[in-house]
């Protein structure tokens, strides 16, 4: 009798054991599928970002077609394993070159620009590359060719008779240009057709006597007023935002001022020429998060540039981004900002006064050069980055 009743419960014990590991398989079955079918959903819906897609097809163009890409291009955003396996500084074990996301929106200029000959001269597109930078390819994937260059090329005059003298016609390449020769750039201030800063490159002229006196209803601050502001010597380095020629630049090295002056080449080869006058140029458009660390700038700059014809989203992330790079104490120097009619008081005041900077001057006065029916107003500020955090 006893021998029966232990034999009933190992036979029940077996029983609910089986039935526990049975329990347990289901489960991690169940589990398992559903993990698996999540990961591939997540794959499916939110794909990380890649030059092909997983089916190997190239990505959608703007218009949602499809194209093919240029090898070129395949081979420099593809990602490239290190030599030595796992890099200890990224975490990766691949490099990933960066190339900016609507670069492939533009397939035509894109594939044009990335067709060349490897080892090669590049070919001479500098309009191409422009375009890509004006719609947003930022940056720019780099080439494997050798850039185009003058065959007579002179080199520029030293510093610092550089700062203030017309370099030779023979320091660029002018294929890119409507001018072939810095005569017709002086010149075309006298031409009734539409140039960006026209007359910047005379030297001898207007350019001359920018930011050396206070005029203009209070508009235009000089540089020694705006440096006044600060402690001497506190302004060292900083960076002129869409800054024409260079003369900015060349005004604040000549009070021991480093500045960067960023620059597109709209009709004229203005990188060339602020390099040629021994201040440092960056190519670079306003769209483009601003390339230097938080907290590190003295004083960042901007004349005319900065102004309605930008959207007022972008506009806001913009100013966010020299706030970003001014250094606690650094100043904003926002010169001559162009708007009409009510847009200062009902749309800029409020943008730019929600960035958190403290106003040292603020000067708004009326534009009146084409007239006083069009309701244009400039808005020049000396506005500084707080020495503490705002919120």
């Amino acid at each position: 009798m006893e021998r029966q009743h232990s034999s009933r419960s190992l036979c029940s014990n077996l029983f609910f054991l089986s039935l526990l590991i049975s329990s347990n398989l289901l489960t991690f079955y169940l589990f398992s599928s559903s993990s698996s079918s999540a990961t591939s959903e997540s794959t499916t819906s939110c794909p990380p970002y890649s030059i092909t897609a997983a089916n190997n097809e190239p990505p959608p163009t703007a218009t949602g077609a499809t194209t093919d890409l240029a090898p070129e291009f395949l081979e420099f955003a593809s990602p490239h394993p290190f030599p030595f396996g796992k890099n200890p500084n990224s975490g990766e074990d691949h490099l990933y070159s960066p190339a900016g996301h609507p670069c492939t929106l533009f397939p035509d200029h894109l594939n044009r620009f990335m067709s060349y000959t490897v080892n090669g001269s590049c070919p001479d597109d500098e309009l191409i590359a422009q375009r890509l930078l004006l719609k947003g390819c930022e940056p720019l994937p780099r080439r494997r060719c050798r850039a185009a260059a003058p065959n007579d090329y002179v080199e520029p005059y030293p510093l610092p008779v550089s700062l203030w003298s017309t370099p030779s016609d023979h320091s660029l390449v002018w294929t890119a240009y409507a001018c072939k020769n810095y005569s017709c750039l002086i010149n075309r201030k006298y031409q009734k057709s539409f140039d960006d800063c026209k007359d910047c490159f005379d030297l001898a002229g207007r350019e001359k006597a920018r930011w050396t006196s206070s005029e203009s209803r209070g508009l235009d601050f000089s540089i020694d007023e705006v440096l006044a502001t600060s402690k001497p010597g506190s302004i060292r380095i900083g960076l002129d935002i869409g800054g024409g020629v260079g003369s900015f630049a060349v005004r604040m090295r000549e009070r021991n001022v480093t500045i960067v002056t960023t620059s597109m080449n709209l009709n004229g080869p203005f990188n060339n020429f602020i390099a040629s006058r021994g201040v440092v140029p960056m190519y670079l458009s306003i769209s483009q998060r601003l390339p230097f660390f938080d907290n590190t700038l003295d004083i960042v700059h901007s004349m005319h540039i900065l102004s309605n014809w930008i959207p007022t989203k972008v506009l806001h992330f913009l100013l966010f981004d020299v706030y970003r790079v001014l250094r606690p104490g650094g100043l904003f120097w926002l010169d001559h900002f162009f708007c009409v009619g009510e847009q200062l008081e009902e749309e800029y005041r409020p943008v730019i006064e929600s960035v958190g900077f403290k106003k040292a001057k603020w000067v708004v006065g009326r534009k009146l050069d084409r007239g006083p029916e069009r309701k244009e107003m400039y808005l020049s500020a000396l506005l500084e980055k707080p020495l503490k955090n705002s919120w």
